[in-house]
């Protein structure tokens, strides 16, 4: 999976400031949720809840820290289908948040986190990704990106940084 798969430019956020993991969950869950409840002709459909975005990703994470070492963190969640929705999920939604300050992620290594990839998964297909989210990781991890990644000054920067890191880590595809 390309770090650039599920996400878009509206989904990238760069010097944000948030106070503690929750917070950076519930803008988080916001972002996703109004992605899903934008329709194709520019009017939104308020479907799906920002609040159930968070709930899901806060669950996921009560199981253990999503962090993956190095100020980098990877909280993903299914998103179950709602039976009142006309929208459907079929593909994850992927964001990402440069922070403007660290903080308390409960990782291993201790390093407060500054850079968040979160991705939401479509519940009825979620053991289509499930072997992506290590790949992703990986992705994530690697010191130079992750440098360039802090020092970038735009969400158009960051994004450019990471369709770049696409093809330089995945060349054959």
């Amino acid at each position: 999976m390309k770090l650039t798969e599920f996400l878009t430019k509206e989904n990238i956020r760069q010097g944000v400031i948030v106070s503690s993991k929750k917070r950076a969950l519930e803008l988080i869950g916001k972002i996703v949720a109004d992605s899903l409840n934008n329709t194709p002709d520019g009017s939104t459909a308020e479907n799906i809840c920002a609040i159930e975005c968070f709930s899901q990703l806060f669950k996921r994470e009560k199981l253990g820290s999503t962090s993956i070492n190095g100020g980098i963190a990877l909280p993903h969640a299914k998103l179950p289908a709602s039976t009142d929705s006309m929208l459907t999920f079929t593909t994850p939604i992927s964001v990402f948040l440069q922070l403007e300050n660290g903080i308390d992620y409960e990782a291993s290594d201790n390093k407060e986190v500054d850079l968040i990839y979160a991705i939401m998964l479509p519940s009825d297909c979620c053991d289509k990704y499930k072997d992506d989210l290590p790949a992703l990781a990986e992705k994530l991890s690697d010191k130079s990106l992750a440098k360039q990644l802090r020092a970038a000054t735009s969400s158009e920067e960051i994004w450019q940084y990471l369709e770049y890191a696409d093809h330089q880590i995945e060349p054959n595809e």
